[in-house]
């Protein structure tokens, strides 16, 4: 059976008492996402403190009715529970039933990056034209990071164009481990992933036993991190992200060593750029599609 959706607008301090109102309405469910996602004004809500629910200043709420629900009477019922709400935006479309995780797996198939890369899901064969390459496998269900975004894939064809041979890379907000994955199979020496989930520590950890490379990877939550330099660090979050930690993030990169910045919409890049001059040249920034990616060396330490 379908679903009706509805998709409306509201402030951060008005959120609390829209979402009450639907599911006092019967909402089977109500997510929040950031109403300006994927414009220059896109915000990162970081992991929160204990107690803390940080929300975005402008917030799209979608809500989930059973199918046969009327849309004029989700309306009238929602005005008529606080007239304060702001409807002029309201939007609703029949969302089809179905099995999200099997479609989602359906349509990811092997993908290639650079000269050498491969990205495989775990249950298909590997194509022949990836068998002299370097394969990842990968469980696209685990977490965050499968290689069909702009931004992973920006990473993914930087990593493929070093020379990763006996070093050890840093992949800070590592997901599902795929960059650090992909690091141990073409060369480093080890890899170390950071994350603030619980989810992604434990996906990255599984997909480097089942890419056979389990005991050359660490994963460490933010707090737990070892203080360590490395010769490469990539760091594929969002653009306000990597400005509160580029303090972190620089002190990471050894003296001569490399960084892949991403996560950036395009737009996003010029202040990046000038935060990061501070401790990187050969700062550059790559773009595919609305996202980019900037790379540097750092700077000898005086």
């Amino acid at each position: 059976m379908p679903f009706l959706e509805l998709s409306l607008r509201c402030r951060a301090d008005d959120e609390h008492r829209v979402e009450n109102a639907l599911n006092d309405l019967g909402a089977l469910s109500v997510t929040l996402m950031d109403a300006d996602a994927a414009t220059p004004n896109e915000r990162a809500v970081l992991e929160p403190g204990v107690g803390e629910t940080p929300l975005w200043p402008e917030i799209t709420m979608i809500a989930l009715f059973p199918g046969d629900t009327l849309a004029e009477l989700v309306l009238h019922a929602l005005e008529s529970f606080d007239d304060g709400i702001d409807l002029s935006q309201a939007e609703f479309r029949e969302v089809a039933d179905q099995d999200w995780e099997r479609a989602w797996m359906d349509q990811y198939v092997p993908l290639s990056f650079g000269r050498r890369t491969w990205i495989v899901p775990w249950n298909m064969e590997t194509p022949p034209e990836a068998r002299n390459g370097v394969i990842v496998r990968l469980d696209p269900g685990l977490a965050f990071g499968s290689g069909t975004h702009p931004t992973t894939a920006l990473c993914l064809r930087w990593l493929d164009s070093l020379v990763l041979r006996g070093k050890t890379v840093l992949d800070f907000g590592c997901g599902s481990g795929i960059l650090a994955l992909a690091a141990l199979k073409l060369g480093a020496e080890r890899a170390v992933g950071v994350d603030n989930d619980p989810q992604a520590l434990a996906a990255s950890a599984d997909n480097a036993e089942r890419n056979g490379v389990g005991d050359l990877l660490s994963v460490y939550s933010p707090e737990n991190e070892p203080v360590a330099t490395y010769p490469v660090v990539v760091a594929n979050i969002l653009a306000a992200a990597l400005d509160a930690l580029a303090d972190t993030l620089a002190a990471r990169v050894a003296p001569g060593g490399v960084i892949a910045l991403s996560g950036i919409l395009h737009g996003q890049e010029g202040p990046l750029l000038e935060r990061y001059g501070a401790w990187f040249d050969s700062l550059e920034a790559v773009q595919d599609g609305d996202w980019m990616r900037i790379t540097g060396q750092r700077k000898p330490i005086a």
